[in-house]
Formats: structure tokens, C-alpha cells, sequence
């Protein structure tokens, strides 16, 4: 209870009294709708994007290696030809993989060639043809000459908003006629626009790729989602976005599992939380997962038992964990039941065109706009915003899930 004037203040205004963003009320609403990673969206970090191309920057940590392109005979030379001299800056040292020798570069000769100081702490001898070396650290001398200096560049990233409609009508006489169940006819229409807007929403934020032109004479763009992104089939380069997308052979056990899912473990997106993803799974995909954890565990029945069976919800790998969540909308046909998508929610949010956060527009309605008088009531929702993905090799996308195998 509170005394005087409603305001909105948390006494007043109760948790989860006052309206939500649609993506909030989609969550509310329909927990087990159509579009849990849309909904998932409004308790993430969401952007606005101030002209229809939205970008970023992003850089990623070097690692210096040099790989040898040609043998080196003994442990007195210096000239050294590897691959490529990319990365590599004199004082640092580097550690040939093979024998254990530390080198230290002195001069970069060419894109080709370096010249380095031998067996720095170690000892010099012969090392073979394609052995890699790893950078494991630098050093220099006393009263040392400024180095140069090594620096990753920013890489922009650019995705396109996507304009989202759905339309709900009535004619005057429906909308007239009392039901003697449930919602009126006027409230139900609405609740179908809204479930439709937002699968559509959660289709492109999974499928859609970007791209842009005219249609019916007017600027028309679509969005890159989630999946074309971590497939590397869109603007990423190679060299930001690995392809985490696998095909699962016809049985897939637990080993094979690990190898195609332990990769979006290379990426710490986030040092304040665990190594945990949510994993969306079709039907199909979801019994695989499951009968893997089965057909590799041992458990007993006792007597009196009124239940069996094992339902899985979560699984660990070595270097982290996966929450299941089966999509409804994978289930809306055999391939997509066999899939598995796997999100990293801490790389992933969506930024909405500036003031086209799902508008509601409404005509012939109480203080509306009459629509060329019409004799109906009607009204639409509009979003416009893109996905974005702040580090896509974070992320996997798992098909053809058919069996599970013991391995």
C-alpha cells in the first residue's frame, strides 16, 4: 500500500507492473513462444544505430609466430627464412617449437628473413625445415634505442537495419460480435500481430543476410543474422571471423561433439563470467544430445520405481558449459530440427534505428487516425533495427544432427 500521489517510484510502480520494451513482453508473455533469443535480447545491452549502416570497431590480440622455410644446417647460423616476417619486431624472443632454442631477432631483412642471435638461455643446434616458432616474450640492452612499435588495427564491421511490419484488421462487425470464450476478437488479433512480429524478428535474427537495392521503387535492406555472420559468409574477413559451422556425420558421439564445439571456447568475451553459451537446439538435435549423455552413462533401475529416463538440460566439454533451449521455431521442419546454433549472449545484442524501437500504429481507434474510412479497426507493428555480433568465432553452428554413438 502506498499514501498519496501513484508515481513512478519502485513503490508504486511494482516490478513487472508497468509496460516493458515488446522484446520484454514478448518474454513475459510467451516465455515459451516463438522467439526466446529475441526475447533474450531485452535483458541484454541493446545499441542505436543512427543511420541505416551500423558498424564497429573491433581489434584482436597478436600473437607472433614465425614458421622456418627452410632448414637451418646448424646452431651457428643467424640468417634465418621463414614464411613471413609478418608481426615480427627486433628484440623479441622467439622459441623454435622443436628444440626448445630461444632466439632473439635483430633485424627484420625482408618479408622473408630475419637475423637473429642464437641460443639465448639455451642451447643452439641444427633445426629441421616448417618449425614453428612462438614469440615468449622480448628483451634489450642497456640504454637501448626506442623500439618499434607493433600495433593491431581496428577492423570496421558494418551491418544494414532491417524495417519489420506486421498488420492486424477487423472489420467493424467482428469487431462488434461478443465471443463467449477467452479474448475478444479485437484482443486476440493483436496477440497474433505480435507473436508474428516477433518470429519474424527471431527468423532473421538467425537466417537473414544483408544485403540492399530498391523495391517498388523505394531503398529496401535486409540484415545479416547470427548464422551467415559465424558461417563466414558474409563481410567478415577471414582473418576476424572463424567458421565455426559444422555437418554432423550420420552418429555423432561425444568426442565428435567437443571437437566441433570446443573451438567458440578460444574467444574470453567476457573475464567477469564463466565459459558458458546457450545452446538452441531443433527436436532432432535435442534427442541426439541427450542419448550421447545416455548411451555413455551407466544407471541403474530400482525396484518400486514409478518413473525412468534421462532428460538433459545442460552439458559440460572440457573448457565449458552449454544450456540447452529448443527452439520452437527449429521444429518447423526436419532440417532445421537437426540443428544445433550455439550463442554467446555476451557478444550478441541488437541496435534499433533511432526512435523505431517496435512502434504500434493504430487506425480507427479511440483518439486514431480513421484509415480512408474504412469500416474496420486495424493497426501494425514496425521495428527497424540489425543484429550484431561482437565476436562471431565465439559462437557454432551445428547441422545434421541425426544419431548419438558411444565415444
Amino acid at each position: 500500500m502506498s499514501t498519496g500521489i501513484f508515481n513512478t517510484s519502485t513503490a508504486s510502480a511494482t516490478t513487472d507492473y508497468v509496460a516493458k520494451s515488446f522484446a520484454g513482453m514478448i518474454t513475459r508473455l510467451m516465455p515459451n513462444g516463438q522467439a526466446p533469443l529475441f526475447g533474450m535480447t531485452s535483458m541484454l545491452q541493446s545499441e542505436t544505430a543512427v543511420q541505416v549502416e551500423h558498424g564497429f570497431f573491433t581489434k584482436t590480440m597478436i600473437f607472433p609466430s614465425m614458421n622456418l622455410d627452410a632448414a637451418v644446417a646448424d646452431g651457428v647460423a643467424t640468417t634465418f627464412t621463414v614464411a613471413s616476417t609478418t608481426n615480427l619486431l627486433p628484440g623479441m624472443l622467439m622459441r623454435a617449437e622443436s628444440t626448445g632454442e630461444i632466439v632473439i631477432i635483430n633485424q627484420v631483412l625482408s618479408t622473408t628473413q630475419v637475423l637473429v642471435g642464437r641460443g639465448i638461455g639455451t642451447t643452439a643446434a641444427a633445426i629441421a625445415d616448417n618449425v614453428n616458432f612462438y614469440q615468449v616474450g622480448n628483451a634489450f640492452e642497456e640504454s637501448s634505442i626506442r623500439p618499434n612499435a607493433l600495433q593491431s588495427n581496428p577492423v570496421r564491421i558494418t551491418n544494414l537495419t532491417q524495417i519489420f511490419r506486421n498488420s492486424w484488421a477487423l472489420s467493424g462487425s467482428s469487431n462488434a460480435t461478443q465471443v463467449i470464450a477467452g479474448e475478444s476478437l479485437e484482443a486476440e488479433n493483436r496477440q497474433d500481430c505480435a507473436a508474428f512480429h516477433a518470429a519474424d524478428i527471431e527468423k532473421a535474427l538467425f537466417f537473414s543476410a544483408k544485403s540492399q537495392g530498391v523495391r517498388n521503387g523505394q531503398p529496401f535492406r535486409t540484415m545479416d543474422g547470427l548464422l551467415p555472420i559465424v558461417s563466414n559468409l558474409s563481410y567478415y574477413p577471414p582473418s576476424y571471423s572463424a567458421a565455426n559451422v559444422y555437418t554432423a556425420a550420420a552418429t555423432t558421439n561425444y568426442t565428435q561433439l567437443e571437437t566441433m564445439l570446443d573451438p567458440v571456447f578460444n574467444q574470453v568475451t567476457d573475464p567477469k563470467a564463466g565459459n558458458e553459451r546457450v545452446l538452441f537446439v531443433g527436436s532432432e538435435a535435442r534427442k541426439v544430445l541427450n542419448n550421447i549423455g545416455r548411451v555413455n552413462a551407466t544407471y541403474n533401475l530400482n525396484d518400486g520405481a514409478t518413473s525412468y529416463g534421462l532428460q538433459f538440460a545442460r552439458f559440460k566439454i572440457a573448457r565449458g558449459g552449454f544450456n540447452m533451449v529448443e527452439h520452437p521455431l527449429f521444429n518447423s521442419n526436419a532440417d532445421w530440427a537437426k540443428m544445433a546454433v550455439a550463442v554467446d549472449l555476451s557478444t550478441f545484442k541488437v541496435a534499433y534505428l533511432g526512435g523505431r524501437k517496435t512502434k504500434r500504429e493504430e487506425f480507427n481507434q479511440q483518439g486514431q487516425a480513421v484509415d480512408n474510412g474504412i469500416d474496420a479497426v486495424g493497426g501494425s507493428l514496425l521495428t527497424e533495427m540489425t543484429c550484431v555480433v561482437k565476436n562471431p568465432p565465439a559462437n557454432a553452428w551445428i547441422k545434421g544432427l541425426t544419431a548419438a554413438a558411444v565415444g
